[in-house]
C-alpha cells in the first residue's frame, strides 16, 4: 500500500477523537492490530495500547488538539508529517515530528514520533 498524506490526516483525527467509543473506532480504523507507537516518552505495542497513550494524552492536555503544521510527504509505505499540539486558535507549545508506515491493508503499522518543543 502507498502512504498518503491523508493517512497522517486520519491518524491525527483519531488523536482528537475525545469520546472514547469513537476514540477507539478510529484506532481500530487508523492502525493494524500489531500496531506499534514510540516517542520519547511512550513505546506502546498493540491498538489496547495505543488507545491508553492517546487517552492519557488527552488527559494530560485537556482542550488541546493536534494539527499539522505543513504539508505531510510520503512516498512508498512511509509518511512523514509534523504536527502541533495545543489549544485552538492559540501559539501551541507542543509541537513533533512523526513517520508512519502504512502496511498492505493501508493501516498504519508503526509510528516513530519525535518531539520538537515541550513546555519547560
Amino acid at each position: 500500500m502507498t502512504a498518503t498524506p491523508t493517512h497522517a490526516e486520519r491518524y491525527l483525527a483519531a488523536w482528537n477523537e475525545i469520546d472514547p467509543a469513537a476514540r477507539r473506532a478510529a484506532v481500530d480504523e487508523v492502525f493494524a492490530a500489531d500496531a506499534r507507537y514510540t516517542d520519547p516518552l511512550v513505546d506502546a505495542e498493540g491498538r489496547d495500547a495505543i488507545d491508553a497513550t492517546i487517552a492519557a494524552v488527552q488527559q494530560q492536555f485537556p482542550g488541546f488538539v493536534f494539527r499539522l503544521a505543513g504539508p505531510a510527504d510520503a512516498h512508498h509505505d512511509q509518511v512523514r508529517f509534523t504536527w502541533h499540539l495545543g489549544p485552538e486558535g492559540a501559539e501551541p507549545p507542543i509541537t513533533g515530528f512523526d513517520v508512519a508506515v502504512v502496511d498492505g491493508d493501508g493501516r498504519i503499522r508503526t509510528v516513530l514520533g519525535f518531539l520538537d518543543r515541550v513546555p519547560g
